[in-house]
């Protein structure tokens, strides 16, 4: 019982710790935030692949925008995957590029016929790519015209340090409804507050799932992404700091990519994500105790917290608020009743240990919300801040439901040898 009071102050310590680090960054780039783009010193040539299977509802937005972005259109080759589609992704991938605004970009599109997922398509892609760099958006993220300008500009700060660099993702259908708007401030507080606080503090990175480059000579090093992973891009992440390479944060780099706009499409994805991190934490638990670098280790000991350690506090945390309450319920009517979990005659000094608990962590949250927020044009609204009160009872516990759904699936699938690298592909809808 203590035990779980005590994780969860550690966890709002870590969270403050992070929180005031972000707070720092954003007040030293705000004030000199560069809207304006310069000459580079030198434009390297860039490689930008788009796996898509079944995209045809988002992917013509993509292209477009990927074909307009300020970049030297020779220094630019683009590869379109049409991975095992079976509706018009490569039909509608083919009349844009062969309109003729776009012919000054080197643009190939395959269809392709293949397994490993994501994955496999991005290691297809490497055999084939030119570039330098690679760098990947997904169907449904349309890049700001000057994101890969970015990206690559962050890149020339250290070269040979900075093995990928990553930006920034919104979401462009937020307005949608009640859950886009929760996703939409879960994405807003991860990516103002965690990314740039652990950056800042620490120089760690994590590489998205889309809107980054890295570079290609060292994915060839480290034997490209893992084939059917769920969660290709935690996988590689986790490589490349065991290399001792960093991945960089180019906060100014920004792309718009759709999400679920339905529970079950929800569920799905994040379920595939959760179990895809898990599998990524038995991998790299080993090295915890072995002389991996620090960062690695910070990593992996953030992940087991998140997913395992603080889900597991938080959850014996509530059992003991339930249990205490029915108890107390029948205590009314039946004196001889007494609550179970109690630290002498009396619950008081629980109750108020659990009622700080719940303050600190709903305080914590809604600050974390506000400062990201804040940190971001247009989105400190009074509608954002009562779906940010409203989501920490709703949307915010759906995250330890699908962490223990996720947690069961692993194990079934160790203990039946079920194949479970097949993930459910996030439905798209017209916006």
């Amino acid at each position: 019982m203590m035990l779980s009071i005590i994780s969860i102050w550690i966890a709002t310590a870590l969270s403050l710790m992070i929180l005031i680090s972000a707070t720092h960054f954003w007040l030293m780039h705000t004030k000199k935030e560069r809207k304006t783009v310069f000459e580079l010193p030198n434009y390297p040539k860039i490689t930008v692949v788009v796996p898509a299977h079944n995209e045809e509802v988002v992917i013509k937005q993509t292209v477009e925008a990927i074909l307009t972005l300020n970049y030297p259109k020779d220094k630019l080759e683009l590869l379109l995957f049409a991975d095992n589609c079976e509706d018009q992704t490569y039909q509608s991938m083919k009349r844009i590029v062969d309109l003729p605004q776009y012919q000054a970009v080197s643009t190939k599109v395959i269809a392709r016929i293949g397994t490993g997922g994501k994955a496999g398509v991005l290691n297809d892609a490497l055999e084939m790519a030119t570039g330098e760099w690679i760098c990947v958006y997904d169907a449904d993220a349309m890049p700001e015209k000057n994101a890969l300008y970015f990206l690559v500009a962050k890149a020339l700060e250290n070269p040979e340090r900075y093995a990928a660099v990553f930006g920034r993702n919104k979401t462009r259908n937020y307005k949608q409804n009640f859950l886009t708007r929760c996703i939409n401030l879960e994405i807003v507080n991860t990516q103002r507050i965690q990314h740039a606080g652990l950056w800042h503090l620490f120089g760690i990175g994590r590489i998205p799932g889309t809107n980054f480059i890295i570079k290609t000579d060292f994915v060839k090093s480290i034997g490209g992404w893992d084939n059917g992973a769920l969660t290709e891009d935690t996988a590689i992440s986790f490589k490349i700091m065991q290399s001792g390479k960093l991945i960089a944060l180019a906060h100014n780099s920004e792309a718009f990519q759709q999400e679920p706009e339905t529970l079950s499409a929800y569920y799905q994805q994040r379920k595939r994500w959760a179990k895809g991190n898990y599998e990524v934490i038995l991998t790299n638990f080993k090295h915890l105790f072995d002389k991996s670098v620090w960062r690695i280790k910070w990593e992996v000991f953030y992940y087991i917290s998140t997913f395992f350690w603080f889900n597991a506090a938080i959850i014996i945390s509530d059992i003991i608020f339930l249990v205490n309450v029915v108890f107390w319920g029948i205590s009314l009517f039946d004196p001889n009743v007494h609550i179970l979990f109690t630290f002498g005659s009396n619950n008081i000094e629980l109750a108020n240990l659990l009622m700080v608990n719940w303050f600190l962590m709903i305080g914590v949250y809604l600050l974390q919300i506000n400062i990201a927020l804040a940190s971001q044009f247009g989105q400190l609204t009074v509608k954002n801040l009562l779906v940010a009160i409203i989501s920490y009872v709703t949307y915010a516990q759906l995250f330890i439901a699908i962490s223990i759904m996720s947690i069961i699936s692993v194990l079934l699938d160790h203990i039946f040898r079920r194949d479970g690298t097949k993930w459910y592909k996030t439905k798209r809808f017209n916006d």
